[in-house]
């Protein structure tokens, strides 16, 4: 099998080729088909998160990994004891795989497993060309979803389904605001749509972004930049009730918190990095409620997959390249030049 790598944080994947694994037990083989390229990709790929001031928290992978775990494949091979799957069935892979034996993954919160191993992180991912799943309950499937959209699910759309979740925010106009227009935030505003009834208030400081969430269904859009952006909000909201922040900065988290009315929720997603800075005496005073959301269980994901399988959630912009780009993928990425999501497909 083949598959990109990271040989040194930060620096270009390498392709590398090596022996394809033989499943065993309950473990299935997947031939990649497609594999999203998310923002976290990017983090890993540095090799650390930024704390703020100055502090990284470092990721201690051994090297060479493979990225990816946005991960849409074929079966070919399957482990003795494997079950509930076929050779040839397409599927969706959860890739927040826990060890299976903790109290936290005994009550079905893999995702927040601290041994992993995580496809994609831990264990290899879809920049590479084979995946090896350890069992066939992480399969999805995704109906008639296109390749290059379907593992985008496994990620973007399981974090932002969780986060709308978390928000409590249903069949309301002008409730919710959603903090940021990239893939993530494309992905919210379709599913606060399909899932929530609820068309949010989408805010960004790229004004193209802004027109694209505009067009897929948001209620309105506001630049942040803009001296009275939070002013807008607030004569449209008169404080929101819920912010998710798909960005995660301290610049995105200082002015997030500020459009909360009393007793407002803001659920933090985003892993761009920094310090959450709060006047203590505010947060008690106005009952402001200050959660994190990272990804979803495996239950969640298996009640959004029922909704994309019935076509409930209106497809997002993805942008295909070829697997040999991921690099380049990558760094568009840091930098901002992809609209909505970007897919790597292998040949």
């Amino acid at each position: 099998m083949k598959a990109y790598q990271v040989i040194e944080s930060g620096e270009p994947l390498q392709l590398n080729e090596f022996e394809t694994p033989e499943p065993k037990g309950t473990e299935v083989l997947m031939k990649t088909i497609a594999c999203g390229v998310c923002h976290s990709d990017v983090h890993i790929h540095e090799g650390a998160f930024d704390l703020g001031g100055g502090n990284k928290l470092p990721l201690p992978l051994d090297k060479p990994y493979t990225l990816g775990h946005e991960i849409f494949g074929e079966v070919i091979k399957l482990g003795p004891d494997a079950s509930d799957i076929k050779i040839g069935d397409k599927r969706v892979i959860y890739p927040w795989i826990g060890c299976g034996k903790c109290d936290v993954c005994k009550v079905g919160d893999e995702h927040l497993c601290a041994a992993g191993p995580v496809l994609g992180v831990q264990k290899g991912g879809g920049f590479g060309d084979h995946v090896l799943v350890p069992h066939s309950r992480y399969l999805m499937d995704a109906g008639d979803t296109p390749a290059h959209l379907a593992g985008s699910y496994a990620c973007s759309g399981l974090t932002a389904y969780t986060a709308l979740k978390k928000s409590g925010v249903k069949d309301k106009e002008n409730a919710l605001i959603i903090v940021g227009a990239g893939g993530l935030g494309m992905m919210g505003i379709q599913i606060a749509k399909a899932a929530f009834n609820t068309k949010p208030i989408v805010v960004d400081v790229d004004d193209e972004k802004l027109k694209l969430a505009l067009q897929n269904g948001a209620s309105h859009v506001i630049n942040s930049k803009h001296e009275d952006a939070a002013q807008q909000i607030q004569m449209i909201t008169g404080g929101a009730e819920a912010v998710i922040d798909f960005v995660g900065s301290e610049l995105s988290t200082e002015f997030a918190t500020g459009l909360l009315r009393k007793g407002g929720k803001y659920v933090l997603v985003g892993l761009y990095g920094g310090e959450l800075k709060q006047p203590l005496p505010l947060v008690v005073l106005l009952e402001r409620n200050i959660q994190g959301s990272y990804v979803g269980s495996l239950a969640n994901m298996k009640e959004l997959m029922a909704l994309v399988r019935d076509g409930k959630i209106d497809p997002i912009p993805v942008e295909k390249r070829k697997a040999s780009e991921a690099s380049q993928t990558l760094q568009d990425l840091k930098d901002g030049k992809i609209m909505g999501r970007a897919a790597l497909m292998h040949d």
